[in-house]
């Protein structure tokens, strides 16, 4: 541990990536605490604190107290992550967009070019039903026209400029910017979970305290496991050069958990969207509407509805993510065009359908892990009445997944220098 310290402060660029990185994370805190004017403080307070704002505090923990501080940064990279779900399900349905997303590096930086477009619009609707649905509860006062364009391009900037920053970071600094900026709104909101569960202690409740300790340690272990869990498909390369019958022996890695963080993320924005439009069209005066919007409203403050749909979607995302980055056919081709073959396993299409056979069962395993780190803290909130456990085993996996990832991006850069000096 000391010696990877040593090397990596006696690496002159590391440690520009590791600085930068850290500057551009304490600027975004920094963002995070600048207000909107005109705000009642008591009344967003008595707002958040009710019981059916659920979604409301889920959303406050992902942007880091933005929105409990009603910050310019109020949507925080939400709009980014709700772009990137509909690029990437237009991805499926438009073929033109499919054709570019199969044209390597270049392909995906078009589609990253139209999320970044598309940002810009997903964050005025979320601007604008949040800004009403506060406007509503007399959290903000009456806003002119003027008023309300002016607080709509400020945390529609905003967005974009941390959207911005945490791209910054992938390309100039260490591991993946938006997971970071995601982990560092969750690492924020520690400080009022450990004052939560300094509340139980105060309370003599020291079997909550023992199950919340179990529950912790045991989501950590499990995490570490599927994350590094692997299916190693063999791969045998025929060398020309080495004359017929040589054989050189690889293998291709699957991950049980391919799709990482990303399923919940993409849960989380997909579940928050309609939410937050339903809550700003109970203040319609047409009835239907109000109806279908209070609806909606009562079935994601269901905790049982809620968690349910939460672990469908996470199993749904987590098989969507999963076959967008790994795809069969274009595996089977690459090993193809190399001269390689899976050992019993005829090129072309039983190669292809091997690997999306083994895709299917890594992906259905991962999947349910995930389902269960997103459902296990409601089932246990509502068993053992432990408030300190929201968003428990979500947050526990997306800070563990990127301190793995980040420490990796650190061992590669270590591992590519020491080559340079061989």
């Amino acid at each position: 541990m000391i010696d990877t310290l040593l090397s990596v402060w006696r690496s002159k660029d590391l440690r520009k990536k590791i600085f930068f990185t850290i500057s551009i994370l304490v600027f975004i805190r920094f963002v995070a605490h600048i207000p909107l004017p005109q705000i009642d403080r008591a009344q967003l307070e008595t707002f958040l604190s009710q019981s059916e704002n659920q979604i409301f505090n889920v959303l406050g923990m992902f942007t880091g107290g933005s929105l409990s501080n009603l910050s310019i940064d109020l949507m925080g990279v939400g709009p980014y992550i709700t772009a990137s779900i509909v690029v990437q399900l237009l991805t499926k349905v438009i073929p033109a967009w499919e054709n570019i997303s199969k044209d390597g590096s270049q392909g995906r930086e078009k589609l990253n070019r139209y999320t970044r477009y598309l940002t810009v619009p997903m964050a005025i609707i979320q601007g604008f039903g949040t800004v009403s649905l506060l406007k509503s509860q007399q959290v903000l006062p009456f806003l002119t026209t003027m008023e309300l364009a002016q607080i709509l391009i400020t945390i529609t900037a905003t967005s974009v400029f941390v959207m911005w920053l945490g791209e910054l970071i992938s390309e100039k600094g260490l591991g993946n910017g938006i997971s970071m900026i995601i982990a560092l709104g969750i690492i924020a909101g520690l400080p009022q979970q450990i004052a939560n569960t300094a509340s139980v202690v105060e309370s003599g409740d020291y079997t909550s305290l023992a199950i919340l300790i179990a529950i912790f340690l045991g989501s950590i272990i499990l995490i570490v496991f599927m994350n590094e869990a692997e299916r190693r498909i063999p791969i045998t390369y025929a060398r020309r050069a080495l004359g017929a019958g040589s054989k050189v022996d690889s293998y291709l890695p699957l991950k049980v958990n391919s799709a990482g963080v990303i399923p919940i993320i993409f849960a989380l924005s997909f579940l928050t969207f309609p939410a937050i439009i339903a809550r700003f069209l109970s203040t319609n005066t047409n009835e239907r509407v109000q109806s279908i919007s209070q609806a909606v409203t009562d079935f994601v403050n269901n905790q049982t509805y809620y968690g349910i749909l939460y672990a469908v979607l996470v199993v749904v995302f987590a098989f969507f993510y999963t076959f967008i980055v790994f795809q069969p056919e274009q595996i089977s081709d690459n090993l193809q065009k190399q001269g390689s073959f899976i050992p019993g396993v005829r090129p072309g299409s039983e190669t292809t359908q091997f690997i999306k056979q083994t895709l299917i069962r890594l992906t259905t395993i991962g999947s349910v892990f995930l389902a269960a780190i997103v459902v296990v803290p409601f089932m246990v909130e509502q068993k053992a009445n432990l408030q300190t456990l929201a968003l428990g085993g979500t947050s526990i996996l997306i800070i563990v997944s990127v301190i793995i990832e980040t420490s990796r991006a650190i061992n590669a850069q270590l591992i590519m220098r020491k080559y340079d000096t061989l």
